[in-house]
């Protein structure tokens, strides 16, 4: 029976319950699977970046000791069309794009199957490719809006108000493309048995996994059972099915054995996706007093010809900021690229990291302190859809963050600061991202032994989800955390979204919550009664009002601190401090939360400083195609990182009162870190990442 002597707070610190299973090696990610008589595979990729293949010859491949198969499109498995095209792998000889996958070969062992690989030689009828993006580019067209977050949107005549405005700022930047490289490479183990499909896979869910692959494989979902019990990150790359778990399936399919599959890093750059490169132009036309009476936002994007994606780096600017006259456009370009995808933060970070350094311009313009310029921006209406929102505390935030920075004691006049050659600077930024939800189902149950379990597909991509829903599920039943279990990571699980978009947490917790609460009140109507030895339970299914159209626009909002250090004989960009503060709802666990909030910070760090990607226009590849090229942050550039939140109350977003929080962390960094050493130079830098060289070129060219 429910038990309220020794309740574990929702909000506590908890630690991660999967903790010393990943430290001593106990926790077993997807390759890590090896049934008995697993065979390996290694993938083929195309080496032209558009044509055909006229020819491919497996005959030396097949020849090599251990080489048990070679699958290509001429004895592939057919699958029925998918809605994602990129997973069509080996149905057909046209080459998209270089590193396209053309054949797998099964080995015995992994060196036998890299070894086969390197055998295949595959025949090209190559074509001209185009892989540059250009604002200008004759194909380059508005996308559908299907969801109110790409197309165009048009407030007022903004055109006209900025021509009219007192203070203008006319701003072009540029995001490169940028990957994202997630510890654990993307992995499948697959097997077939008795006509069953059984996958580990290194995915954020499950559940979708293998709704795709049921219809891939014409199979019903209740013979494939895909298991992502342990998920070394993804950060958007593992949010729908990649090709490496349909090819293992494929795979384990055509040799009878079980297969597995792990993609080599240098491949992650083209098959697994990455966020857009975007070319953005930021119209800001302000009163001398700084309220804004028009925003014009435009933003170019490449997508590839085998599927559309968005990057919809302007959303977030019909979010933020009120004016009479807005329009925000985004303008896509097919060209013969891999597909991009979903990247933490997708259009939220690099539209809001060229709309909170525009309002830097213009606070620089106005002679107003930027925090105060964002102060008298302020609305309590969503300014597209007109809908209050449900909770905006970014004006608390900014201020918070203010008094812990210290920001009052900043001189505003750049170049005001300096230590011998290395001149110190100052910025901020604002952040936003959705708070969203989406149904889900969950069961619990309570055992004799007044022990209580939870299951929900949810997946644990290194956020702590088993350990907050457990809390979640504490909360709603009264009882101690150390009484309740979560089984989270399998499709046999009851069906939940996968994690993605900053509502994992209020998805599945929604459903626990639920579920919690109808098996509390079973047990309170058994006071008294001895539980039966199987115990009892009771299941929730949130459609309908986890989906339910909402009167309230519901974001988080948080404020972000920089102070950075630029050497000007080497250039060198050095990050001293970083603060975040953040609004996001309830906050259901202040140390997973703390992880989350620092981890984004540092990731928007690699995005302002290191981080890029290049098109190489000849060869029509990725430049930067591992970790030794693509310089993410390391310890020694991640300073003194403070995260914190504001307490906020918001009744309208789910039972627990919470708003995602995985993603808020990387929106407004790099423009707090781009502000600050415009404020450190007196140099406006408007492409990322903030390099050397760029900063040596452009403090040469300045006066």
């Amino acid at each position: 029976m429910p038990d309220t002597t020794s309740v574990s707070a929702l909000g506590a610190p908890a630690e991660r319950r999967e903790g010393p299973a990943k430290v001593t090696g106990a926790a077993r990610y997807a390759a890590e699977h090896t049934p008995d008589g697993c065979a390996y595979a290694w993938p083929v990729p195309a080496t032209v970046a558009r044509g055909e293949i006229t020819a491919l010859d497996d005959t030396a491949a097949l020849a090599l000791p251990g080489v048990i198969d070679v699958l290509s499109h001429l004895n592939a498995p057919r699958l029925v069309e998918p809605e994602d095209a990129t997973l069509a792998v080996l149905q057909g000889t046209r080459v998209p794009h270089r590193g396209w996958y053309v054949a797998l070969v099964v080995a015995e062992t992994l060196e036998a199957a890299r070894e086969g690989a390197a055998a295949v030689e595959v025949t090209y009828a190559e074509e001209p490719h185009d892989v540059t993006l250009t604002a200008d580019h004759a194909d380059a067209y508005v996308p559908e809006d299907t969801d109110g977050t790409s197309g165009e949107h048009v407030r007022g005549d903004a055109e006209e108000a900025f021509s009219a405005a007192p203070a203008q700022v006319d701003v072009v930047y540029r995001v490169p493309p940028l990957h994202n490289h997630p510890m654990e490479p993307h992995a499948a183990t697959a097997y077939w048995e008795d006509g069953r499909l059984t996958v580990y896979d290194s995915s954020q869910g499950a559940t979708t996994v293998r709704d795709v692959l049921a219809d891939m494989f014409a199979l019903p979902k209740e013979r494939i059972t895909v298991v992502s019990e342990h998920v070394g990150g993804g950060f958007g790359s593992k949010g729908t099915p990649r090709p490496h778990v349909v090819l293992a399936a494929m795979a384990a399919r055509m040799t009878g054995r079980p297969v597995k599959l792990a993609l080599p890093r240098r491949q992650l750059a083209t098959v697994v996706g990455h966020r857009s490169p975007t070319l953005q132009r930021v119209r800001l036309g302000a009163r001398p007093d700084g309220t804004l009476v028009s925003v014009i936002h435009e933003v170019a994007s490449y997508t590839s010809r085998v599927k559309e994606f968005v990057e919809t780096a302007a959303a977030a600017t019909r979010v933020m900021y009120p004016s009479p006259h807005a329009r925000t456009t985004h303008r896509v370009v097919p060209l013969d690229v891999p597909s991009p995808s979903w990247m933490r933060a997708p259009g939220e970070a690099p539209g809001m990291y060229v709309l909170e350094s525009a309002m830097d311009e213009l606070a620089v313009r106005l002679g107003i302190d930027p925090v105060e310029l964002r102060l008298c921006n302020d609305t309590r209406t969503e300014p597209d859809s007109s809908k209050p929102f449900s909770s905006r505390h970014l004006v608390e935030c900014l201020r918070e963050g203010a008094r812990r920075f210290g920001w009052s004691a900043r001189d505003p006049r750049p170049r005001s600061r300096a230590e011998g050659p290395v001149l110190i600077g100052s910025g901020v930024a604002s952040a936003t991202y959705p708070a969203f939800a989406a149904p889900s189902h969950a069961s619990a149950h309570a055992y004799p032994d007044g022990s209580f379990l939870v299951r929900v597909n949810a997946t644990d991509i290194g956020t702590g989800a088993r350990t907050v829903l457990a809390q979640v599920a504490a909360d709603a039943l009264g009882v101690p955390v150390e009484r309740v279990r979560a089984d989270v990571g399998s499709s046999d699980l009851p069906n939940a979204p996968l994690a993605g978009g900053s509502s994992g947490t209020a998805s599945w917790g929604w459903a626990v919550h639920e579920a919690c609460k109808r098996l509390a009140e079973r047990l309170s109507g058994q006071q008294g009664q001895q539980l039966p030895p199987e115990g009892v339970g009771a299941t929730a299914d949130t459609a309908g009002t986890a989906d339910a159209e909402s009167e309230y626009a519901r974001h988080a909002f948080g404020a972000h601190f920089a102070e950075v250090g630029v050497d000007m004989v080497t250039g060198e960009v050095r990050v001293r401090r970083l603060l975040g503060v953040y609004a996001a709802g309830r906050i259901l666990n202040a140390r997973t939360a703390r992880s989350q909030f620092v981890g984004a910070m540092t990731m928007g760090l690699g995005m302002a400083l290191t981080e890029h990607s290049t098109l190489d226009k000849a060869f029509g590849d990725f430049a930067e195609s591992d970790l030794a090229s693509y310089h993410v942050p390391a310890h020694a550039d991640v300073p003194a990182i403070e995260a914190h939140w504001i307490e906020e109350e918001d009744p309208h977003l789910n039972p627990m009162g919470s708003k995602g929080i995985g993603e808020i962390g990387i929106v407004g960094t790099a423009a707090a870190i781009g502000n600050a050493v415009h404020h450190a130079t007196g140099v406006r830098l408007r492409e990322l990442p903030l390099t050397p060289d760029r900063v040596l070129a452009a403090a040469a060219d300045t006066p």
